[in-house]
């Protein structure tokens, strides 16, 4: 795989950096997550797929130690706590790459490393609001609406933050160094928008949020509901598009106003809503597609595993408990992702395993247990 032979130590924390982890994860790279000692024996990171657990007390010195012999031999330390938190541990990054100067340090957090909100508390809908997109999304005349918690932290972050890391494990094949990762996730979301802002001089946001090209304000580029309550997805910009969409909906375009007439998609919306409740999802289906309508179903996340395309391309996966997530993606040739199938760790359930592949003894392993510097919960049977 494509990270095969990278060591990640990846603190504990909740849905960006754990996404992180879990991509560096599918693609080949060992990740070991660095749980709290105190934390419970299931942790609420439901991304652990492929990464092994340790417990370490960190507010003991000991604690703090291991962790820093563990930096010595690693590539990457994955660190999503607020600002001045690693320092205030004795682990920021001067420390830890005065011992170990190619390790890349990434830090992922909300607002960044410096800046007004730096040592400030915040959540996706925060981060996504101070990048100047939530001002964007919404219908009109009513709030802005956050979509769900996706942008800011698992795109502008756990994305951005895994393309970070790459690009700096690429780096230092060239320079032998490691470096400092200041990911952001305002910074992260801003830049994944980068298209509203180059765009603006092309008039696609000039009108209020809700009314444009590609917010919801078109009627032939939106969602409309069917005659057995569900959906369909119409993205028919273009003029030949456009037309396939009519053909579809059996409409003559000489009976409606101009495609581009914004003040007339409250009346084309209209039309087309009552089309789409006259049918069913699956007889627009047998309708749509085949065509280039750009029209598709809103299929549902317990629907999705039996979508014929996505049973064609296998893009989604099973693990061993029967849960169904996305295939790693992207989908490369020869170092594809092979993502692992068996459960989550437990929390410290590799902390003995671990220990020993990074030199310490099982006599240090067993003091430092006693001592409560370290956890190893070991699974029971379950025969």
């Amino acid at each position: 795989m494509a990270l095969a032979g990278v060591r990640v130590l990846e603190l504990a924390g909740l849905a960006p950096a754990p996404f992180c982890g879990m991509i560096l994860s599918d693609f080949g790279a060992q990740v070991i997550r660095v749980d709290k000692i105190n934390s419970s024996h299931f942790p609420m990171d439901t991304m652990g797929r492929g990464k092994r657990s340790i417990a370490l007390n960190l507010k003991s010195l000991n604690g703090v130690d291991i962790l820093k012999s563990l930096c010595k031999k690693s590539d990457v330390l994955l660190e999503p706590f607020r600002h001045g938190v690693m320092e205030s541990l004795g682990l920021g990054p001067e420390v830890l790459l005065s011992e170990n100067p190619k390790l890349i340090y990434a830090r992922l957090t909300g607002f960044g490393q410096s800046g007004k909100y730096a040592r400030s508390a915040g959540h996706d809908i925060n981060y996504v609001s101070l990048s100047g997109l939530l001002s964007k999304l919404g219908k009109k005349h009513e709030n802005p609406v956050s979509p769900l918690n996706l942008l800011a932290d698992f795109a502008g972050g756990g994305v951005i933050c895994a393309l970070g890391i790459t690009m700096a494990l690429l780096e230092r094949v060239q320079s032998g160094q490691g470096q400092v990762i200041d990911s952001s996730m305002v910074e992260g979301a801003a830049y994944l928008g980068s298209f509203v802002w180059k765009s603006q001089k092309l008039g696609l946001w000039s009108r209020s949020r809700g009314e444009n090209l590609l917010d919801g304000g078109a009627p032939f580029y939106c969602t409309y509901k069917t005659l057995d309550g569900k959906y369909m997805a119409v993205g028919a910009l273009e003029p030949q598009f456009y037309k396939e969409l009519l053909n579809g909906l059996n409409l003559d375009s000489s009976d409606l106003p101009s495609q581009m007439s914004f003040s007339d998609w409250p009346e084309i919306r209209k039309i087309f809503t009552e089309k789409f409740e006259q049918k069913t999802q699956a007889e627009w289906c047998h309708i749509f597609d085949g065509t280039d309508a750009c029209v598709t179903p809103v299929v549902s996340l317990n629907e999705v595993t039996a979508h014929q395309h996505n049973k064609e391309r296998g893009s989604f996966i099973i693990n061993d408990q029967g849960e169904v997530s996305p295939r790693p993606a992207p989908l490369l040739s020869r170092t594809p992702a092979a993502p692992d199938t068996s459960r989550d760790p437990f929390v410290g359930e590799h902390t003995y395993e671990v220990l020993s592949e990074y030199g310490f003894s099982a006599k240090e392993i067993s003091n430092f247990q006693t001592s409560g510097e370290i956890a190893c919960n070991t699974p029971k049977s379950q025969l």
